[in-house]
């Protein structure tokens, strides 16, 4: 049963005539805890999360008073309790998961219980390019040959990855041969919004990869933990981390001639060693922004995002908007795309891909 901690739930209807309902933020604001308008986005984005799973027991009321008291100078303290939308995986971290995920079922079998109500709560994506070798190369049917050469020399490690995906209903496996994780989560995989029981909420995720913060780059909240972490994020536990400081990246003037976006993101990525980032936020100003997006190659901020890791911080943000449009929809003129409307611009996000199997998944 859904709460409506100080009357939070409210209803909104779509340009189509539909109906949902959604966590409000200004209604925290409205009730007097904090003045949430002032925060900065990464920081609402993660706080309608700790609002919309307040339980009692995992987050607290208190959880949800203490961020939303959010300030720049404050000491960093308090825990945040992090429930993610999803989960994505790579292929040496995900396997070892659906390993515990089928010990589970067999120990509730064994205590004759019901193997299936051992289920992930979010939904996870389990994406195989990392091991994928490559033995040809420079043909027209290189593709093809390797994948034939993948699924021969791995064939009972892809059939325990079909069990999986037939065995649970929230967890998919995306091929080999079909791209890196990172191309996968921002093409196909990042929803945008998220519906569960007529309740809308923020795309937000954990990745078992350093390079997941490229999601950021579409306004999606997303970094990497580890498989332990991403394991309890899986089954619906909280992420907990030390409520963040958020550094502000103001981008103004504009790029001298022969200097190249790839040098403005190593630029800024040297910047931003310096400034000792660990363990923060970066948020990347509006503003700034949509100067910045005119003047330089369109890739350039999930470039950006890309040089996470060597930053050691936490993710870097930017906010969901008309610039983030031709990077939220599919490269190719597809119609997964579903506008979300009741503005007078819509934003294209695409729909969550159940599958995608290329013709050598058949033979598992």
């Amino acid at each position: 049963m859904p709460h409506n901690l100080h009357n939070s739930l409210q209803e909104f209807k779509t340009a189509s005539g539909k109906s949902g309902k959604f966590y409000s933020l200004p209604a925290l604001e409205q009730a007097g805890v904090a003045k949430v308008s002032r925060l900065p986005v990464s920081i609402r984005i993660v706080l309608e999360s700790v609002l919309r799973n307040c339980d009692g027991k995992k987050v607290t009321e208190a959880h949800v008073k203490q961020l939303a008291n959010w300030g720049p100078t404050a000491q960093r303290v308090d825990e945040i309790p992090f429930v993610v939308a999803r989960v994505v995986l790579q292929d040496f971290t995900g396997v070892p998961l659906l390993a515990d995920l089928a010990a589970m079922r067999n120990i509730a079998h064994d205590m004759g219980k019901n193997p299936k109500v051992i289920e992930p709560l979010v939904p996870v994506d389990l994406v195989v390019d990392h091991s994928v070798m490559i033995d040809h190369y420079g043909k027209k049917d290189a593709l093809d040959l390797n994948m034939k050469l993948e699924f021969q020399r791995n064939e009972e490690r892809y059939q325990f990855m079909k069990w999986g995906m037939q065995a649970f209903d929230t967890f998919k496996v995306v091929p080999p041969g079909i791209g890196i994780v990172h191309q996968v989560n921002l093409e196909y995989l990042a929803r945008g919004v998220h519906n569960k029981d007529g309740i809308h909420y923020p795309d937000t995720l954990v990745g078992t990869d350093s390079h997941t913060t490229m999601i950021n780059g579409i306004g999606v909240v997303g970094w990497g933990v580890g498989g332990i972490e991403a394991e309890a994020g899986m089954l619906g536990q909280p992420v907990y981390f030390l409520t963040p400081d958020v550094v502000g990246v103001n981008l103004t003037g504009k790029l001298p001639e022969g200097c190249t976006a790839t040098d403005l993101v190593l630029t800024i990525t040297e910047m931003l060693r310096k400034e000792k980032v660990v363990g923060k936020f970066v948020s990347f100003l509006a503003r700034a922004r949509h100067r910045f997006h005119c003047l330089i190659a369109p890739r350039s901020p999930i470039w950006l995002r890309n040089t996470a890791p060597p930053w050691a911080f936490s993710r870097s943000m930017r906010s969901p908007s008309t610039s983030c449009a031709p990077r939220a929809a599919p490269t190719t003129k597809s119609k997964r795309s579903r506008p979300i409307s009741g503005r007078k611009t819509s934003l294209a996000f695409p729909r969550p891909v159940r599958s995608i199997t290329p013709k050598h998944c058949r033979s598992i």
